[in-house]
């Protein structure tokens, strides 16, 4: 079997398939796809100017619909990837939890772990279920404040009843 320029393209193609399996950004597997249509021209008997030109154009079209149409379909609704500590969690009310492997205390921002200290008193150790309030990270460790409900008056306090 002779070596043709579009078995090039079309290793070319399973590199970058192949490496998009790192990243999950679907650039890669937009260039993979994008060279492997390049491999189908290159069939035609094509020159490289043109090999290029239509690689250009592959890409050009395929990339965007990879990121912007293709990916999106890919993450769960609801998970802003990348904004984890830029602030956006700040207030937020989570329940704490304990790791498996070394019964850390916890909370899960974006469905990772962050281990925690309490704010007011310094402490990276409490039960699991409590409600705290998320304040700022400080390296990996999430800040956090224990969740006081907001005072509410006693009922005794508002009752208009008489006592006999």
């Amino acid at each position: 079997m002779d070596w043709n320029p579009a078995y090039s393209w079309l290793v070319i193609a399973l590199l970058l398939s192949l490496a998009e399996l790192t990243s999950g950004a679907m650039v890669l597997l937009a260039l993979g796809v994008a060279a492997a249509l390049t491999a189908a021209v290159t069939a035609f008997g094509l020159t490289l100017p043109w090999q290029l030109l239509s690689m250009g154009i592959f890409a050009g079209i395929l990339v965007p619909v990879g990121v912007m149409v293709i990916r999106p379909r890919f993450s769960p609704r609801g998970v802003a990837y990348g904004t984890t500590g830029t602030g956006v969690e700040k207030g937020n009310h989570y329940i704490t939890l304990k790791r498996d492997f070394d019964n850390a205390t916890g909370i899960k921002v974006n469905g990772d772990f962050y281990r925690l200290r309490v704010l007011e008193s310094g402490e990276t150790e409490l039960p699991s279920g409590t409600p705290v309030v998320f304040k700022r990270f400080e390296g990996t460790t999430a800040l956090v404040m224990l969740y006081q409900p907001a005072d509410l008056t006693r009922q005794d306090d508002n009752s208009h009843r008489k006592e006999p």
